[in-house]
């Protein structure tokens, strides 16, 4: 009885990993593909719709370049690109890693990320960024 117990409950823990270990295959293939197709070549990717409409620049603006040259181990020029992606990376993997270790405990998944007041500070940090970066006095924030 022992033995299936641990049997059932292995199985259980592999079972909970496979979401979190899809996201990471799937951002992993994202970050692969990325950084073998170069975004700085015309024509490998679509332009961003809300630069083409209006000419300004929006929070995700230069994200792929930004991601292209972290695959080549250029961090100097993602922040360069998109300082605000790259800032985002250690938060998601720590949202990733909390995932993880939650599926393998076998706890339930919570339905929210962070307190609510943290949502919204990093929707106002996000509002602020896209403003800035197409201001004169912020344009090293510009891709």
């Amino acid at each position: 009885m022992g033995i299936a117990t641990t049997e059932r409950h292995g199985t259980g823990r592999l079972k909970g990993l496979l979401a979190p270990l899809g996201v990471a295959a799937g951002a992993g293939a994202v970050f692969a593909f990325v950084g073998a197709v170069d975004p700085n070549e015309p024509g490998h990717y679509p332009t961003c719709p809300f630069l083409w409409l209006t000419g300004l620049y929006c929070p995700g603006c230069g994200t792929l370049r930004t991601i292209h040259a972290l695959a080549h181990l250029d961090p100097v020029a993602a922040l360069g690109l998109n300082p605000l992606a790259v800032a985002m990376i250690p938060l998601l993997l720590f949202w990733w890693g909390r995932w993880v270790v939650s599926a393998w405990k076998g706890r339930p998944r919570r339905t929210t990320l962070a307190h609510p007041a943290w949502l919204w500070a990093f929707l106002g940090v996000v509002m602020v960024y896209w403003v800035v970066r197409n201001l004169p006095f912020g344009a090293f924030l510009a891709p």
